[in-house]
């Protein structure tokens, strides 16, 4: 089933083929873009942290800076930078200033352990490392700096980012969460890479071609790749989602607590703010306590965020103290929005709260359910402009599903991916061939209703969603594999009323073996990432297995669920 999304989404005026896709969103580089903002914008503030102000005209002049520094040390255009870092101001400066030095950014999770930092520096080739002297990054940073082929860590101060008074109290009482920094070779400070006076050198950049970020992902599989963003995916996405907006062009403020790194605050959060001329209200991490406070204080507009969010903020003591009077919508993904929460967290702000959907691969969003009038709960909403869908048959993806059938949902639009970093077979797999063009296809089965709303009714890949993150159970498997005790293991998601999903290990152990699930647990867990840690090991005598004597997943998850 072809969908022309014009006919779809009346609520926005939506173009059905990719030839009109320049109209609707020219071609346009994110330095381009930022330069615009900044030159439209120069004294707003583009970024509210902890109370302390950074205008458009800062940030740019900063992010200048860095992409002159980046030039300095030999970064050229193709050369990735990494960015580990939670929400600070610097991201912006880093993110943009290595797009202006024509280099890739790549994002990495603060949550990231040492091996997965360490395995996704590799495979991106990234020669430069920007993180800031948190007490939870830099010792992992330096690891991987000791560790690959990494040149240069560029660490910035968290205290110095901070209002004056912050800072000092953080210096004098907070000491434990920052780490010393060891000046050595290969470890320049953030000041020091911002010193050159020089302006940089112009790149040349083609919008539609010249990659902008790389963001690993689990894509269709299990095995994290870097999806290839280029500046027009990431800009156009940006500007559709601007688009649906019918409040563009009044105050914007918007909460930034959902972390910059993934793909969905990077374009409804950073991206998306930027186009508007608004501001964030930027969080290092997000805590129910101090995301009221300040949403409150900047009297914020919107808030995009994950279910387990709203769920917090409902949970915490301070909610009914809290004025929500200025939020007008919040707009959740990276995992299904329970309908009950939905009803209790509108009941209880008088904010909407709408559903969307989106991939990685489509830099972020796809589709939601609009800001204003029918709001269908339980569906992902209608695509953005310029976003076509289609249902692709669940057996056949190289036929349609048939009419009135679920099928899996295939994008075509400017915000989907170009393919992944050195994963062409990957990237083969991940598309649908047809005479329009290629078909990102999703893994999600869907159906579609005559006014164009989306409903995910099922997912064929096996990933885990946790609150708005995603867990890979091939990932899981190999850590508890490593205990002497497992014999076979299978890691499904099981619900969980907060985050949406929770990972859980089914396991058999060996002959002679007597260890406790408990135990089990215990010891996973303390090897694992925090987004990935189990909520329990069931010990098993036996798992399903297919005919061939393969472990059965699907039989496993049908019997659990």
């Amino acid at each position: 089933m072809h969908v022309n999304s014009s006919a779809a989404a009346p609520w926005a005026e939506h173009y059905a083929h990719p030839c009109a896709w320049d109209l609707a969103f020219p071609p346009l580089s994110l330095p381009d873009f930022f330069a615009a903002a900044a030159r439209d914008h120069a004294d707003k503030p583009l970024v509210d942290f902890m109370g302390r102000h950074f205008s458009y005209a800062e940030l740019h002049q900063e992010a200048l800076h860095f992409a002159a520094g980046l030039q300095e040390m030999g970064i050229a255009k193709g050369d990735r930078v990494g960015l580990f870092l939670p929400n600070v101001p610097i991201y912006v400066s880093a993110y943009y200033g290595a797009m202006i030095a024509g280099a890739i950014a790549v994002n990495f999770s603060p949550l990231y352990t040492v091996p997965e930092l360490q395995a996704q520096v590799e495979d991106s080739g990234i020669r430069v490392l920007v993180t800031i002297d948190s007490s939870a990054l830099l010792p992992t940073a330096l690891e991987v700096l000791d560790s690959t082929p990494l040149e240069t860590l560029v660490v910035g101060s968290l205290a110095a980012s901070l209002p004056w008074s912050k800072g000092l109290l953080m210096r004098l009482f907070a000491r434990k969460a920052l780490a010393q920094v060891p000046w050595r070779q290969g470890v320049k400070s953030w000041a020091d890479t911002l010193f050159i006076t020089d302006p940089p050198r112009p790149v040349p950049l083609d919008p539609q071609e010249d990659l902008a970020l790389l963001q690993y992902t689990g894509g269709t599989t299990g095995s994290p790749k870097g999806a290839m963003l280029t500046h027009q995916n990431l800009s156009a996405n940006a500007r559709q989602v601007a688009a649906i907006d019918p409040k563009a062009g009044q105050r914007d403020m918007i909460m930034g607590v959902l972390p910059l790194f993934h793909v969905f605050a990077n374009v409804c959060v950073l991206n998306r703010t930027v186009a508007n001329g608004g501001c964030i209200a930027m969080l290092p991490r997000f805590d129910a306590g101090q995301a009221l406070k300040t949403l409150q204080r900047v009297k914020a507009t919107a808030m995009p965020g994950v279910p387990t969010m709203y769920q917090a903020l409902l949970d915490h003591p301070n909610l009914s103290r809290t004025d929500f009077s200025s939020l007008r919508v919040c707009i959740s993904g990276g995992a299904p929005l329970p309908g009950p929460l939905k009803t209790r967290f509108e009941e209880a702000t008088g904010a909407r709260l709408v559903e969307g959907y989106g991939l990685t691969e489509t830099s972020g969003v796809v589709s939601t359910n609009p800001y204003e009038g029918d709001d269908r709960t339980g569906t992902i909403g209608q695509p953005l402009p310029a976003t076509r869908i289609r249902l692709l048959d669940k057996e056949d993806p190289a036929q349609d599903a048939p009419p009135g059938e679920p099928g899996e949902l295939a994008i075509q639009g400017p915000q989907v991916m170009r393919g992944y970093w050195r994963r062409p077979e990957a990237a083969a797999s991940a598309f649908a061939g047809r005479p329009d063009g290629r078909w990102l296809r999703t893994g999600d089965v869907a159906t579609i209703d005559t006014e164009g709303y989306l409903r995910i009714v099922d997912r064929i890949k096996d990933m885990i969603a946790v609150g708005g993150f995603k867990v890979f159970p091939s990932q899981v498997e190999a850590v508890i594999e490593e205990h002497p005790s497992i014999k076979e293991v299978l890691v499904i998601g099981v619900p969980d009323t907060y985050r949406g999903e929770a990972p859980r290990a089914y396991v058999t152990l060996k002959d002679g073996c007597s260890d406790s699930g408990e135990a089990l647990r215990d010891w996973l867990n303390l090897r694992l990432g925090k987004h990935e840690r189990v909520d329990q090991v069931v010990v098993r005598n036996s798992l399903p297995k297919t005919m061939i004597g393969k472990l059965d997943r699907k039989t496993l998850r049908a019997e659990v669920l």
